[in-house]
């Protein structure tokens, strides 16, 4: 059994919106089999935007419901229901932040027909439900007041249904409260970190890396991330497909790759960060610094000529460390040495590192 439904909101703050009015239809998968609709007084003022799409205004909402008058009703309309809408996680998050004010935790498996459109009805020049219902030629009246819109997606969801022929589609779709699903594929993905100091990278469905992160335990951090509930988070979380990860051996290298990487991949969901110019100059012209590899007996390296950071690598020969023509062909060269520079300036300025080994006397 589903629950239908669309609401309209006062606009606003994020989780500070307010129910202006609401439209559930109970649907079994072939017919309606009841109802609910209501306007709600929302007890806040209407964004002037939000007057002019949708028509409704405080003095139409003077004398409706306010929303604890109405919560029991939608409470047993949707009972043991699915929840579907069109973009369903706003609805949801709206509905749970109004009872959440009353102190009720509500809570439904979802379905949003959005994310059902682009996988049974392809190649659609736009998704939103005005266009994608003209598209298909199901009849809408009055856009964007509640009740239109519900039974426009009442329609849109039985097309859905007819489509998803192998009836696998849509029950794949389902988003459970309880995010079982999610757990399954967060567990899995955490099981492939390893416990040891280094960088990941988030991949979205397509492959792209929406989030680089890092750490003195990569597990950790990965777990951390999952855990998170803050709005950037729960987006990485809902786009992870899969995560990959380097390992560093140690903090320097983490930071070293960690930067560089951020500047290059420029990765959706990290902070942006604006870098002040760096003036400082290292105290000598070249040098080499070792720190711990990323196994026993190997050597994190990163060589400096010129005052400017050349590379950076591993090695487990002495003889690598000590022909420079064969330690700059295996080191990784860096673009960008002024960050690079940044970044080993001001690590060697507040931790140590194994050895230093200055090359003045090899020129």
């Amino acid at each position: 059994m589903y629950v239908i439904l669309d609401i309209e909101t006062t606009g606003g703050k994020f989780n500070e919106e307010g129910i202006t009015e609401i439209a559930i239809y109970k649907f079994d998968g072939h017919n309606i089999v009841d109802q609910f609709i209501s306007l709600v007084n929302p007890e806040k003022e209407i964004q002037k935007f939000v007057v002019q799409l949708t028509g409704i205004n405080n003095k139409m909402l003077v004398n409706a419901p306010k929303f604890y008058e109405v919560a029991k009703r939608i409470i047993e309309i949707s009972k043991d229901c699915t929840l579907v809408a069109h973009n369903s996680s706003f609805d949801y998050r709206i509905l749970r932040t109004e009872f959440d004010r009353l102190g009720y935790d509500f809570n439904r498996n979802t379905l949003c027909t959005v994310e059902l459109s682009q996988k049974l009805i392809l190649d659609q020049p736009s998704y939103s439900l005005g266009k994608l219902t003209k598209a298909l030629g199901i009849p809408m009246t009055d856009r964007h007041r509640a009740s239109g819109d519900a039974l426009a997606t009442v329609q849109l969801f039985k097309l859905l249904l007819e489509k998803d022929i192998n009836k696998t589609i849509i029950q794949d779709s389902v988003k459970y409260h309880d995010k079982r699903v999610e757990k399954e594929k967060y567990q899995k993905l955490l099981e492939a970190m390893p416990k040891e100091s280094g960088v990941f990278y988030i991949h979205d469905s397509e492959g792209k890396v929406i989030y680089l992160g890092r750490g003195k335990n990569i597990k950790t951090e990965v777990n951390k991330l999952f855990l998170k509930e803050t709005k950037r988070a729960v987006k990485i979380q809902d786009r992870a497909e899969s995560i990959t990860y380097e390992k560093t051996g140690n903090d320097l290298f983490t930071r070293l790759k960690y930067y560089l990487e951020l500047d290059i991949l420029s990765p959706k969901f990290n902070f942006k960060k604006v870098r002040k110019p760096f003036l400082q100059d290292f105290n000598s012209e070249d040098f080499i610094i070792f720190d711990k590899g990323r196994e026993i007996e190997e050597h994190a390296v990163i060589l400096v000529l010129n005052k400017e950071v050349f590379g950076y690598g591993y090695t487990n020969l002495a003889y690598q460390e000590n022909r420079l023509d064969i330690l700059k062909s295996i080191l990784t060269p860096i673009e960008d040495k002024s960050l690079a520079k940044a970044i080993v300036k001001d690590y060697l300025n507040k931790n140590n590192v194994q050895k230093i080994l200055r090359l003045e006397n090899e020129k």
